[in-house]
This record gives C-alpha cells, structure tokens and sequence, in this order.
C-alpha cells in the first residue's frame, strides 16, 4: 500500500480510520490517525482499504468521515438488497449501486453499511451474499422482540425506581412474574433454580442494592410487595390462603339450599346451653349443659352442612386444620359456613353432636349416649364471664358443671394422669401492634377442658363398642423423674417444666390405647369439627353408627387420612410456632428497655452455660446464655441486649443485684 492509502483497522475491538505511512519490518505497516498518534498494525488487523484514496495528511480524515456521513442511509440497504436478490457484492459494486460512483467516499459509505448491517447482507471472505426473503423477514422479528425486550426492561426499571422514590405504579403480569423471583429468591435460596438466582440478582442491581437475601427482602418491602413483618414461614409453607371459586360457590349455595338432613335429632333446645371461648372466636364449636345431673357436652355439627367427597370436604381434608396466627385465623371451612351455621350460635337453632352422662361420685363414668340433636345455645360466654359467675355463684347450673369437671379432673389424676401447670401466652397483633396476654389456669379453663376430654373418652368408647376406624389418640407412658428429684425443684412452672420434658408426642392410629397424659385408657379427639378435619371423620363415623348405616371411611382410607394429617398439622403446627416465635421477638423489641422477671427452667447444654428461662409476666420462654451456675426454680431479673426477629436472634443480660 501507497503511503497516503486510507484504511479501516479495527484496534482493541474498535473501528478505526488510519492513513498509511509506510512499512514496518516485513509484515507490518506504519499508520497514523487523526491525533497524529503512529500505531503498527498487521495486515489481519485492516478491515477494509478505501480504494482510490490518498489523503496527504491525517488530520483530513475528519473531513473525509463529514463527506462520508450524508451517504449512510440504511434504508437503502433494502432497495440494494430487493435488486441483488440472489447475488453477491462487494462494496465498490454495490458503491456503484448506490451511489452510482466508486469514488473513496462511495466505496467507504458502501462498506459501512454492509459492515454495520445484520438484515440483509451476510459476509464471506471478501463479497457479500444476499440473505434470503425468509431469513429476512425472522430476522427483522429477532430485532423487533429485542426491541420490545429492551424497551420492557427499561420501563421494569423505570418502574422500580419510580416506586423507591414514593411513587405509585402498577406492574404489568409480565413485570409481577419477574419480581416473584425475588420472592423465590429469599423463600427459597437453596431450591432456586440458576435462572431464577440470576433474574433476582438482576433486579437487585437495578435497584442497586446488595445481591444476598436481606438485601432482596428490604427491596420487597420498598416496593410495596411485602409487609416489613411479611409471615416467611407462611409462604414457605403449603397452607393456602384463600379458598378456590367452586368451594365458595358452593358454601354459598349451602346457606340457602342445605343438603337434606336424615339425622333423627333429639330436641335439646330447651336446656341452659353456655357456650364458653375467648372473645375473638367466631368458629363455636361446643357448648355444655346439665339437667339432672346429667351432663350433655354439644359439639357443633359441621357435617350437617357438608357431604363426603364434595368440594367443601375435600378442600377441608386438603387444609387439615384451622390455622391460628396472631395476626388472624385461617380456617378449614369458608367463614360464611364456619362462623355461621356450622357454629353453636347463641339464640339460634344449631345441628349438633351432643354427648349425655351421667358420673359416679368419684369422677368415673356411670352411663354414656351420644344422639345427633338440635339445641339453642342461651349464653355466648367468655373465660372472664364464666371465671366471674363462679366466683359469684351467679349460675347454679355452671356451678354444677364446675363440681364435676374437679370430679373428673380428680378420677383422671388418680388414674394416672400427668398434671402440667405452664402458662400459656395468646399472641394477638392488630395494626402492628402486639399484644401478649398470660393464659394461666381458671376454673373456667379447667372446665371447658375437662368436658372436651370427657367428650373425648365416650368418643373412644363409642367407636370401640361398634368397631368404627377412627383415629385413635394415645400416648406412651412418660418416665417421670425420681420424686427426689423433682422435689428439689421448687414447685410451680420450673417442676411442671421438669415434667414437661419427659412427655413423648401423642401418636394417631387405628387402635385404640392408653393415652397416659390424660390418664384414659382409650381417647379420640371429637370436639372440634370445624377446624380439625380428624374431628370431622369422627363425626361421619359416629352419625353413620347412629343411623344403623356401616361407617362412610373403611379403615384403610382412615390409614390414608391419618398419614395426610400428620403432615399437614406438621406443617400447620410449625407455621404456627415460628409467627409465635416471630411476634414474641418483635414484642421483646418494642420493650427492650424493660427489665423482666424471669424464673430458670433448666439448662438446655449445661456445659455451654445455655440454659432456659420463663418471663413470668408474660409466659414466654426463652433461652439465655449465663456466666454462672445457676439452680432450676431460681428467679433472675433479665434485660434483653440484642434481639432481631427477622434473624431469629434473642439475647439476654443477667442484670445481678449487687449485694
């Protein structure tokens, strides 16, 4: 090449202008640019060699790019192309095309196009092949979706930074689909799958925020997608939150259109029925009265409203069990039929199964039956009205109830019975505002009890007598510490702790055996229909019993129904226990200046000086790492130093009162 020549050289990944100002050993070439800076380039490195140019000096090629700049319309590539279909070129020929002259700056404007064009010409080696029409036409709709993708992805981030600066906006499903991957990304970090990680990691450097888990749950709740005190172990879990369209279609048609009822009901609704529960329950599920001394506990009769295999109970075999969280319940049965006619409604003609019977003196069962019924609960009644009206001695009826339920209480202990005294906490939370109520033994409590269990025991017994599979509750017999050894422990919470600890969990199955907590010899829970759906099949069982008909359930779909549950109240049982744990800690954040009094348990790893303790005000237990033996019953004052419930984090400091 002449000195003077004008070449394209593409240098560090860009295009370049160069004149040529001589050579360079035997392979390279001396060329210089417009700033007057001398590079040496190899030949493989020329990407084009305008023809019939010849610039005197490198500081023309400003002008020589403003020359060229009028002639770069890619439009014209598609006349180009529609006329050559089939054929090649080159960027002379196709300068002569165009433009109709082969001058440097014909030549040069033709092979820029060609150069930048990615539609209608495809290079190979020194010419140009045309593309073919349906080539074409794919890939003009590849660059359309890109566009689109581009122009999506910007308003996705215009969006996000939009709602970070306060401003309302509403996402589009695409848009909604793409933010539930930072969803997945904090619920699930483990299971994610690459793709999913990568789109979360994405939006998080869109927002610009750190790429981890905490980073991504504070970037939900900035964009209004998530609570500050969003409940992660309920969607971790698989309890569903609302109820399919069909099941509520249904409950509504059960309002007004029940099944028919083929139970032969006995008229109870002339006897005193007291319906006892706290004052936020509307799922009533059991009342009690007495005429004669004869006991009736009334449980409410849910399957009177629902027939096996039926949306409504499959959708509750699915759920399993109410859900009780502080900020709300979710129920297994839509609230129209829960809280409505399925409930022992004060006032109100109610369907029930009611349990009659009489005792001995001594606690122990005289004689038993269990009819389908119809009552009219007379009293709605809170603990606090049943604890006041026994004090009082306002109602003669309760006072007789009370008599036996300490009757019975008094048989079941003789009888082996494990009697554990630890106060309880109800976690309540409304606007974000939490509140912790003690739930300490009452006499109301110990009645309302003491009748479920009783209801329990005849349940057992019925199915026994007429060989219904049902599932059966029992526990093994504890190995209770030495008497010794837990009269060393000062009575009260940290004994009853001491006792706790040695309690095995109950087990479910298809035959009946000793439940030694209870201290009965056979135990189906049966009481709460509404909100267990072991209950439930209980209710089947028996009504079918009654009506001379062989049970709805064989044993075998009992067996399958007793696997299901235990996974599902599993699952329940542990949502449950980490949103407790979860409000516990944000109510202990909210007091962290309090000093609470707290009373030792028991050492969780002595050697670790870890131990456990309950704040006796509030009924929480909690662990605590001391610098010091410290004796079980012992009464400490506590301070919590650092507590994050979004962690799972709770310490605390002894504060030691100086002698």
């Amino acid at each position: 090449m002449n000195k003077g020549t004008l070449v394209e050289a593409k240098l560090n990944g860009n295009y370049r202008l160069l004149v040529i100002e001589g050579t360079e050993g035997k392979k390279h070439f001396q060329a210089m640019d417009e700033n007057g800076n001398t590079h040496t380039i190899h030949p493989r490195e020329i990407e084009y060699v305008v023809p019939h140019s010849r610039l005197l000096n490198p500081s023309q090629i400003p002008q020589f790019r403003m020359q060229v700049e009028p002639l770069l319309d890619p439009t014209q590539l598609e006349i180009a192309w529609e006329v050559l279909q089939g054929e090649s070129t080159t960027a002379e020929q196709l300068a002569e095309l165009l433009f109709s002259t082969t001058d440097a700056h014909s030549c040069y404007a033709a092979h820029y196009l060609l150069r930048e064009d990615r539609i209608y010409f495809k290079q190979k080696g020194e010419v140009y092949e045309t593309r073919s029409p349906s080539q074409v036409e794919e890939i003009k709709h590849q660059i359309t979706i890109g566009q689109q993708r581009a122009q999506e992805a910007q308003e996705f981030s215009d969006k996000i930074h939009s709602r970070l600066q306060g401003e309302p906006v509403e996402w589009k499903p695409a848009e909604r689909q793409r933010l539930e991957c930072l969803e997945r990304y904090v619920l699930h970090p483990q299971e994610i799958t690459e793709k999913d990680k990568n789109q979360a990691l994405e939006i998080l450097s869109i927002a610009k925020r750190l790429k981890n888990e905490g980073a991504a749950f504070d970037l939900l709740v900035d964009l209004g997608l998530w609570h500050v005190h969003e409940n992660l172990a309920l969607k971790r879990s698989q309890i569903p939150l609302s109820f399919p369209g069909e099941v509520l279609q249904l409950a509504a048609e059960r309002l007004t259109n029940p099944p028919p009822d083929n139970a032969l009901r006995l008229d109870l609704r002339h006897l005193h029925t007291y319906t006892i529960d706290d004052i936020s329950t509307t799922e009533i599920d059991d009342g009690v009265s007495i005429i004669d001394d004869r006991l009736w506990i009334h449980i409410a009769d849910p399957t009177r409203w629902v027939i096996p295999g039926d949306a409504l109970e499959l959708e509750a075999r699915k759920r399993c069990t109410s859900v009780y969280l502080p900020t709300g319940m979710i129920p297994m049965f839509p609230h129209e039929l829960a809280a409505g006619p399925m409930s022992l409604v004060q006032g109100q003609d109610c369907c029930a199964l009611s349990f009659g019977v009489s005792l001995q003196e001594d606690g122990s069962i005289q004689d038993w039956e269990i009819r389908t019924t119809i009552v009219r609960p007379t009293y709605r009644l809170t603990y606090e009205d049943v604890n006041e009206m026994l004090e009082l001695g306002a109602e003669s009826d309760l006072d007789r109830i009370f008599y036996w339920a300490k009757k019975r209480e008094q048989w079941r202990l003789r009888q082996g019975a494990v009697a554990i005294h630890l106060p309880e906490t109800s976690i309540k939370v409304k606007d974000n505002e939490v509140t912790l109520e003690l739930q300490e033994d009452s006499p109301a409590r110990q009645l309302v009890s003491e009748m479920m269990i009783l209801a329990g025991e005849i349940a057992a017994k019925f199915a026994i007598a007429h060989q219904l599979p049902v599932p059966f509750r029992s526990q093994p017999q504890p190995q209770l510490p030495p008497q010794e050894e837990l009269e060393q422990i000062p009575a009260g919470s940290a004994r009853s702790w001491a006792i706790c600890r040695t309690m095995s969990r109950s087990e479910v199955s298809l035959e009946p055996q000793p439940h030694a907590g209870l201290g009965l010899s056979a135990y189906v829970q049966a009481t709460s229909p509404i909100r267990r759906y072991s209950d439930l099949i209980v209710h089947y069982q028996i009504k079918a019993a009654l009506l001379g008909q062989p049970p709805l359930f064989t044993s075998e779909q009992v067996q399958e129904i007793i696997a299901l549950i235990d996974v599902a109240a599993y699952d329940a049982l542990q949502v449950e226990r980490q949103t407790n744990r979860y409000w516990s800690l944000e109510f202990l954040r909210c007091h962290q200046d309090s000093v609470w009094q707290a009373l030792f348990l028991d050492w969780l790893r002595e050697n670790d000086k870890l131990g456990l303790i309950l704040l006796e005000e509030i009924g929480l237990k909690l662990p605590i790492k001391l610098n010091r033996q410290v004796n079980k019953g012992e009464h400490l004052q506590v301070k919590v130093s650092l507590v994050n419930p979004r962690s799972d984090m709770i310490q605390f400091q002894e504060l030691v009162t100086p002698q």
